[in-house]
């Protein structure tokens, strides 16, 4: 099982500022390890973000992100104490969720 994610989300004024670093390896299957034979691909494919029980981000990724990514963004709406939660799920069917509340 992967790594768990790292998630800080504070209240700046009315925005809530979200950041969530994901621990994966991101492999794209075109790199070659040194005995020349291809690396499997292993990335993560699609992440969902609720905040206080509402999707908010709802998206697809691909091999071409770097490994452990982190991810930002910053929305109206939210308040202290709602929680967010993080979803992903990747190439070889494995899935990860954590959550934290907003500061």
């Amino acid at each position: 099982m992967a790594d768990p994610m790292k998630i800080r989300a504070t209240m700046k004024g009315d925005v809530a500022e979200i950041r969530v670093l994901m621990s994966h390896p991101m492999e794209s299957g075109l790199r070659k390890d040194a005995a020349g034979n291809a690396v499997p691909a292993h990335f993560i494919q699609s992440m969902a973000v609720e905040v206080g029980g509402k999707k908010i981000v709802d998206g697809q990724l691909a091999g071409s992100v770097s490994r452990n990514p982190v991810f930002g963004f910053k929305m109206k709406g939210a308040k202290a104490g709602d929680k967010v939660v993080v979803n992903w799920v990747d190439s070889k069917g494995d899935k990860r969720t954590d959550e934290a509340a907003i500061a």
